[in-house]
């Protein structure tokens, strides 16, 4: 615990039960010192019997050093949970020699009769108490009507949708929307309040004409707008696909690419980095770093968490997308902007994400076009899986990428592969593990941090708007 100062001191009040719930420490800087205190008394000769004397101390006082570091239990302990059954006549009876297996155990041990008992799946998320402000309901303005809920998502509804109003449509939905919603529309003119949101309302608007369908990191490598901004900016544009060949991307209002076999060329790509000692090298050996493990998990409990800053419409009034942010390093003309690399693939360039989501057309690599062009004009049909692609067409463009990626590793450290099997054979092994192989690793796999310091959103960017 000392050596990574992010995690906290456990102390457990039952340290051999596995149920016990701990509380926890903060680690603070001090600077103290740490002292040896030796107290000896020494009785005096007692002359007169009845006469009481008081033994003679001394104190002894040594330095050993100086702490630098201290941990405080400041927080409240949590409930304990223990593995116990009330009987009808209400005596409690410990389970513990029932549940807990100690040492390898026979069948009988598992085919007995036990009373139900389901420990709590999540303790307290908090250790200090919590001041709740309650307020009184609030009133509305007239003509104000609530927000419909849905019966069916009562359960587990986490919280109310953003008020970014995207316009959400499946892959087996009849239409599309031809014209953004009108809260779409007011929220875009709430913040678009100086001349450079109206210049990337039109870069944004030209993106579109030339290219119907966008992903939002292709848009970001393209133009530069704060993040916040574009947010509000998207749904005035284009609504977004869930499900299908075109999933999280951005389409143009009134654009059906279902309806056109030549928009397979922006159909999405779920590309990821294959690792493991079946491909020569592993996780730890990848030229990308890893952005967070499992190993380093922490409690979510905290004492004193820090507020993450939240941008209000009055700071996007202010123009966060525009010049007049001082002291910026970058020029207003690409402060935001990402590099091309989040969103096309080049031979010869790792990708700078763990997993990645290309759209065809941004696969410049000849034979990866090839591939995808193999069935041109001949395009009958529009499936879920593969769009207007052959089928497993998605599969091959996989092979042939990792097989690029697993060159580009073998030419910066030749050392991983010394002892595997040539290119020909890593060949067919990447065309044998393929497809439906990627769900089995994905588990055991971890993130990936991009190497060129942007964010990858793409596959969380529903939570945005939802």
């Amino acid at each position: 615990i000392y050596a990574d100062p992010a995690k906290r001191l456990e102390l457990y009040f039952r340290p051999k039960d596995p149920y016990c719930h701990p509380v926890c420490a903060n680690r603070f800087p001090t600077s103290t010192m740490l002292l040896r205190v030796t107290r000896r008394s020494r009785k005096k000769q007692q002359l007169d019997p009845e006469e009481q004397i008081q033994p003679e101390v001394q104190f002894e006082m040594e330095i050993l050093g100086i702490v630098t570091t201290v941990y405080k239990f400041q927080g409240m302990s949590d409930f304990q949970y223990l593995a116990m059954h009330s009987g009808p006549d209400g005596k409690q009876t410990s389970m513990y020699d029932k549940v807990l297996m100690l040492k390898p155990e026979k069948e009988e041990f598992f085919n007995k009769d036990l009373p139900l008992y389901i420990p709590p799946p999540i303790f307290s998320r908090l250790d200090t108490p919590v001041d709740y402000f309650y307020r009184p309901d609030i009133q509305h303005r007239s003509g104000y009507n609530n927000p419909q809920v849905s019966g069916e998502n009562l359960i587990g509804l986490s919280r109310a949708r953003r008020p970014h109003n995207a316009i959400f449509v499946n892959f087996d939905d009849e239409e599309i929307p031809t014209k953004p919603l009108d809260a779409a529309v007011q929220n875009w003119k709430k913040v678009c309040t100086n001349p450079m949101d109206k210049k990337v309302e039109e870069e944004l608007r030209k993106l579109f004409e030339v290219r119907p369908v966008w992903s939002r990191n292709a848009v970001k490598a393209n133009i530069s707008v704060h993040p916040d901004k574009l947010k509000v900016l998207l749904p005035y544009l284009a609504y977004y696909m869930l499900t299908g060949p075109w999933r999280s991307l951005w389409v143009r209002f009134g654009y059906d690419p279902r309806k056109h076999p030549e928009a397979k060329i922006y159909q999405v790509l779920d590309f990821r980095i294959r690792c493991g000692m079946k491909y020569g090298y592993a996780a730890t050996d990848m030229p990308v770093k890893a952005k967070r493990s499992t190993y380093n998990y922490s409690l979510p409990i905290t004492v004193k968490k820090q507020g993450s800053h939240t941008v209000s419409v009055h700071d996007l009034k202010q123009g966060l997308g525009s010049a007049g942010t001082s002291g910026a390093k970058k020029p207003p003309s690409s402060r935001y902007k990402l590099k091309e690399s989040v969103y096309i693939f080049r031979e010869g360039a790792l990708p700078p994400y763990r997993q990645m989501f290309y759209q065809l057309c941004d696969l410049n690599v000849e034979s990866l076009q090839k591939i995808i062009h193999r069935n041109d004009g001949t395009e009958s049909e529009c499936t879920e899986r593969d769009g207007w692609c052959l089928a497993k067409t998605s599969d091959d463009l996989r092979d042939s990428m990792s097989l690029m990626i697993k060159q580009i590793i073998r030419s910066t450290r030749p050392a991983l592969f010394s002892n595997t099997t040539s290119s020909e054979d890593g060949k067919e092994q990447l065309a044998y593990e393929s497809g439906e192989d990627e769900d089995d690793e994905e588990e055991e796999e971890e993130d990936f941090k991009p190497s060129d310091g942007s964010e990858n959103e793409m596959e969380t960017e529903i939570l945005d708007y939802v």
